[in-house]
């Protein structure tokens, strides 16, 4: 007897998948599509999120710095980066020896851009399409309100007594210079690297920053964090 052909109307249902598979199926695929959908959606939202928060850490918590110069020479080197603690100042006091980093003690006159205009240029340097419209430099605390200092053949004294610096740079800045009282609100800065450091022992017009007032300081650099190689504290 032959075998029966199953009717050309009729399914296969054995090769067929199951019909509670086939609608889940279908709802995977919607339910992929809908999470997808929903991701593009919140995209912008989560972007702008990132940013607020990027912008918050860097005005108030950490932000990094380039070292451009071998002022700070052996300590800091030209092109590492290092992390600033901007609040550190807000909980505790400057300490000698800090390494800090300050904006121009004596900036140009800025443009008024008004209300508007300056939220943009703040928004526009929180996330870094502009450069800062006061340059900044790092160097290391020597003295602080009241402190006389006095720098004789290259050894610096501090009121009266004599500083241990073993941070210096190896090529010695033999000159002398001083004594200075550094003033009410003022902080004395000098570099590791005496010979070439532009620091208060020179004015703005002989090529130095002068006295820095304390409310021009962004914070105290902690860590170098590039190159890798370079890794580590402060």
């Amino acid at each position: 007897m032959a075998d029966r052909q199953p009717d050309a109307a009729e399914p296969a249902r054995s090769q067929d998948v199951p019909p509670d598979e086939v609608v889940a199926s279908r709802a995977r695929r919607h339910d992929g599509d809908g999470r997808h959908g929903k991701l593009w959606r919140e995209l912008p939202f989560l972007i702008l999120i990132a940013l607020v928060v990027a912008i918050v850490v860097k005005t108030f918590l950490v932000q990094a710095f380039y070292i451009p110069s071998e002022s700070m020479d052996p300590t800091l080197l030209r092109g590492d980066r290092v992390l600033v603690c901007r609040f550190c100042y807000r909980v505790g006091d400057i300490e000698r020896g800090d390494v800090v980093v300050f904006a121009d003690p004596d900036p140009a006159p800025h443009d008024d851009r008004g209300i508007v205009g300056g939220a943009l240029r703040w928004l526009a340097e929180g996330v870094g399409v502009a450069q800062p419209e006061d340059e900044d430099f790092i160097k290391r605390v020597a003295g602080l309100p009241g402190d006389v200092l006095e720098i004789r053949r290259g050894q610096l004294y501090l009121n009266g007594e004599e500083v241990s610096e073993p941070y210096l740079s190896p090529d010695a800045d033999t000159r002398s210079y001083g004594p200075v009282t550094v003033p009410d609100g003022m902080l004395f800065v000098l570099g590791d690297n005496r010979l070439v450091s532009g620091d208060s022992r020179l004015t703005r017009e002989e090529g130095g920053v002068g006295l820095v007032p304390i409310d021009r300081v962004i914070g105290k650099a902690f860590v170098i964090v590039f190159p890798p190689g370079r890794w580590g504290g402060l």
